[in-house]
């Protein structure tokens, strides 16, 4: 694993780094913070999944979470959004596919399954690598994310659940496998057959029987992208008859960007951390 920077703040360590990945072929950036409770005990774990067209950089810069990570003892994992390099497949003109737009999934259609492993990468590769470095209890972990990071925690979640002890979303794909930005990347990551959509779908799979006891999802109604591509309500109703627990907030005047996710990183991380003590 190589350091790319480590810089010093609020006591603990926010840290970027870089390793050849086995699962996306290619190498693969990161950003951990780190408390500092986590210099003398090992501290829970929080993934964060980023968006569409983000990296590791975004939230890390712009996300403002590591005044109340130190103060909760939480250490935060920031994953890139795909895999990267001159030889992985993209599609230059297209953000909705692509380098910056891997969905959380294993690829399995030509050329995209050769790199766009992020599944695997997230749930297997990318841990294993923070638990062999850092100190931190695998057996609290939680995971959050924004939009298509969103999509990515929920399903990941519902999947796991026996792995993470809390989930949450600001501005989820609810659905992806009928949303106009993400069916596109759907067919072509994993084929037309759309009954292997419903893996990385967090209303199929709830659909289909996958649990997890409670999701918290913070919505603005300024977002452009609500009505086609977000819906959190097709969630709302996909969870009734359930076991599943929604708290959904839909917040008046605010919109899809940073500034959305840091007004609400707060409440998130304390969330989080109640469920992770």
């Amino acid at each position: 694993m190589k350091i790319i920077s480590q810089n010093t703040a609020f006591g603990g360590m926010q840290g970027v780094y870089q390793h050849e990945s086995e699962a996306c072929n290619c190498d693969m950036t990161f950003a951990v913070y780190v408390p500092p409770k986590a210099i003398k005990e090992p501290c829970p774990v929080l993934w964060y999944l980023s968006g569409l067209t983000c990296t590791h950089a975004n939230v890390m810069e712009k996300g403002e979470y590591r005044r109340m990570a130190s103060e909760l003892g939480l250490i935060i994992v920031c994953p890139d959004t795909s895999p990267r390099g001159d030889d992985v497949a993209d599609e230059l003109t297209n953000w909705q596919m692509g380098k910056g737009a891997g969905f959380y999934l294993d690829a399995t259609e030509e050329p995209w399954s050769e790199h766009y492993k992020m599944y695997t990468y997230i749930t297997e590769e990318l841990p294993a690598l923070v638990g062999q470095h850092f100190r931190v209890d695998m057996d609290r972990q939680g995971i959050f994310g924004h939009s298509m990071g969103g999509h990515g925690a929920m399903t990941i979640a519902l999947k796991n659940p026996d792995r993470f002890r809390s989930c949450s979303a600001f501005a989820p794909i609810v659905e992806p496998s009928t949303a106009d930005w993400s069916m596109p990347a759907f067919e072509k990551y994993l084929g037309q057959d759309q009954s292997n959509w419903r893996r990385y779908d967090a209303c199929a799979l709830v659909q289909d029987g996958a649990y997890f006891p409670e999701f918290l999802i913070d919505q603005g109604l300024a977002d452009s992208f609500l009505e086609n591509g977000l819906r959190p309500w097709l969630f709302e109703e996909a969870i009734k008859g359930t076991d599943i627990r929604l708290k959904l907030r839909l917040h008046e005047r605010y919109d899809h960007s940073y500034y959305f996710i840091s007004t609400f990183m707060d409440d998130h991380l304390r969330w989080h951390a109640e469920r992770l003590d």
